[in-house]
């Protein structure tokens, strides 16, 4: 693949993650549900803002500049912690508790997109070389990161006692 068809390929991608967060914000139905999506929804714009800038800068010049890449997600602190107020407001008992389907099957449609978008900047990064490679290998990074917090907030919401695929406890141990 030439890298311009690559950009315009991302380009797709970022588009059909972006609908997927803007789809999830609208319908959401508890407040840091919609910011969460809001939030990957906005980064998911600036990558295709990048995107857009690398392709014009391509079809002028013939050359890429691979620059910066930012990431909204937070740390793994602020991530902790907001996903401790989570599991309290969907507690057993816990007011709106039940509204919480929804945000899962949001979160697992954003997961597989994720999942989609990560495998074709893996294969880009696996077959283009020189400043192709490492305009995708930024993404792969921060695709991986949407990947892990997306799996994170449905391993929080769905009560699997799992935390970034570790186990938070042990049954067997007394």
């Amino acid at each position: 693949m030439e890298l311009d068809e690559a950009i315009k390929t991302a380009i797709e991608y970022e588009a059909g993650v972006h609908r997927t967060y803007q789809e999830a914000m609208q319908r959401a139905t508890d407040a840091k549900a919609k910011r969460f999506f809001e939030v990957l929804r906005d980064e998911e714009m600036d990558h295709l803002k990048y995107l857009r800038e690398r392709l014009e800068e391509w079809t002028r010049t013939r050359k890429v500049q691979v620059a910066k890449l930012d990431t909204a997600i937070p740390s793994h602190e602020a991530i902790d912690h907001g996903l401790q107020e989570l599991r309290q407001r969907l507690a057993p008992g816990a007011p709106g508790k039940g509204s919480h389907m929804t945000e899962l099957d949001l979160l697992r449609k954003a997961l597989a997109v994720e999942n989609e978008t990560s495998s074709f900047y893996k294969e880009m990064v696996r077959t283009l070389d020189g400043d192709g490679r490492r305009l995708f290998e930024r993404f792969v990074e921060i695709e991986e990161g949407h990947q892990a917090i997306v799996q994170a907030e449905i391993d929080s919401v769905s009560g699997t006692g799992v935390w970034f695929d570790t186990k938070e406890f042990n049954l067997e141990m007394g």
